[in-house]
């Protein structure tokens, strides 16, 4: 990588988005058949919500080198963010069959999956990001919803578990797993979930339906 990529790159990170632009501006000029300088300053479009100029500088680096994997998840990225889920996904995969084999891009591609509704392809992909990254709960609380949209209740359950272990705060972790108690009648447990998440949350309004239904249970019961 170039001094001026990297540069551009830690302009980036700093939040100065003009000087990394001309950087990156220059870095193009000098050398025009890079594709690195094309896929940075597509995620620097893509980070100020330029989705459509993006995708023309990640296309152009994949013109320059078709198996440019960053570029595909960077397109990727862009293709999520205007919805175009099945465009992205096969970006997504595009990134992984070229050798980019991280967590981040499991993720995008079982949550870009999830956002289409097919929890059944999604769970793989999440479960591979939960693998190469066991501290994500964005993708262990997906993975979890994947396999309680498909009723394999008590892995989702074990998930929720986990994930309110690793952050105690995540009121929609606690929700859910009232939600599995419920379903496996354990009601007591389900109601002390949902209790948790509107501790956390007071205007959880899901989970203020979850601690009615549990309190009528309750007193059907007794």
């Amino acid at each position: 990588m170039s001094d001026k990529n990297q540069q551009a790159i830690e302009e980036m990170q700093e939040g100065n988005l003009e000087n990394a632009a001309n950087l990156l501006n220059e870095t193009i000029e000098a050398n025009p058949d890079d594709p690195i300088g094309y896929v940075n300053f597509g995620n620097l479009l893509q980070a100020v919500g330029e989705e459509e100029k993006a995708l023309n500088f990640f296309t152009k680096a994949l013109e320059l080198d078709p198996a440019n994997a960053t570029a595909e998840y960077g397109k990727g990225n862009t293709l999520f963010t205007l919805e175009k889920f099945a465009e992205a996904i096969e970006a997504y995969q595009n990134a992984i069959a070229n050798g980019l084999d991280q967590a981040d891009v499991y993720y995008m591609l079982g949550i870009s999956y999830y956002s289409a509704g097919d929890y059944i392809h999604a769970m793989p992909s999440l479960l591979r990001a939960v693998e190469l990254n066991t501290d994500d709960t964005d993708a262990r609380f997906h993975y979890g919803m994947c396999l309680a949209q498909v009723e394999r209740i008590d892995e989702a359950m074990e998930q929720f578990l986990v994930l309110v272990e690793q952050d105690p705060e995540h009121a929609d972790g606690w929700f859910n797993l009232g939600v599995c108690y419920a379903y496996t009648e354990r009601f007591e447990d389900a109601l002390a979930a949902f209790n948790r998440a509107l501790e956390i949350q007071p205007e959880h309004a899901l989970a203020a339906n979850g601690k009615a239904k549990m309190d009528e249970a309750l007193s059907d019961n007794t």
